[in-house]
């Protein structure tokens, strides 16, 4: 059941036609991608052009932007606990089980959208929205990995959740590449694997994803670096032309 579907039915309010559901899936993904490069005061202009959709059909999907932001809030959660339940019914091996959680949260980009939007809402307005709790389906996960011997026994659930919230963040700076997607997968293949108990067999599965190397990392610095120092430039001249723009009508 998805987040727009659930919600309606606890609200007793009838099913949306396809096409409308289809738009609200559209926008809330587009909005979930755009606040986790733009922060949640971002353009709604560019998340309707992102979702392919006009801005009168966000508006009459979402009101207010506060409604928006709920809305992604509650899709990112109710996802999260459809990929718990997912996982742990589909996989004997509770550790692959996990594997598979924490790379599904990792593609919603917990890490970079949720703190930012968790902060203008109470816990239960939001999870009066979502039909479950993740939290209990996952560390029921993690006891079962451990007492199958596949994962070390002083991890606890914190190990599994914040990690993936650090890094699903955007690096330093705001800078971005086409590759940062799946670097943060191969991150958290190496993390996973270090999970494991003492003695366990090597794992044998191939790292994916770009492999930076010495060389490799000092290009992409430099490139971060220059596209925050663009960033800061931009915003200075913003500000600097506001403040002439007000002087000018001070004087007047």
């Amino acid at each position: 059941m998805s987040a727009d579907t659930d919600a309606d039915a606890l609200a007793g309010v009838p099913p949306m036609r396809a096409d409308a559901r289809r738009n609200r899936e559209q926008i809330l993904r587009a909005a979930r991608e755009v606040f986790a490069d733009q922060g949640p005061d971002a353009p709604l202009d560019e998340i309707a052009r992102r979702a392919g959709v006009g801005i009168a059909t966000l508006y009459r999907r979402f009101p207010h932007r506060d409604d928006l932001h709920r809305g992604v809030v509650i899709e990112v959660l109710t996802a999260l606990v459809e990929a718990g339940s997912r996982a742990a019914a589909e996989e004997d091996d509770a550790q692959l089980a996990l594997r598979r959680f924490m790379h599904a949260a990792l593609d919603l980009k917990i890490g970079s959208v949720m703190p930012a939007l968790l902060g203008r809402f109470t816990v239960d307005e939001i999870l009066d929205g979502v039909p479950g709790d993740v939290v209990d389906p996952i560390d029921a996960l993690l006891l079962r990995a451990q007492a199958q011997g596949l994962i070390r026994p002083d991890v606890v659930f914190g190990d599994i959740t914040m990690m993936i919230m650090r890094l699903s963040r955007p690096l330093p700076g705001g800078g971005r590449f086409a590759a940062d997607d799946a670097l943060a997968h191969r991150q958290l293949d190496i993390y996973i694997d270090g999970l494991r108990p003492t003695g366990s067999p090597r794992p044998t599965t191939p790292l994916g994803g770009p492999a930076v190397d010495a060389a490799a990392f000092k290009r992409l610095r430099q490139r971060v670096i220059d596209d925050a120092r663009e960033a800061h430039s931009e915003a200075r001249a913003d500000d600097t032309g506001h403040s002439g723009d007000s002087g000018e009508s001070d004087a007047d």
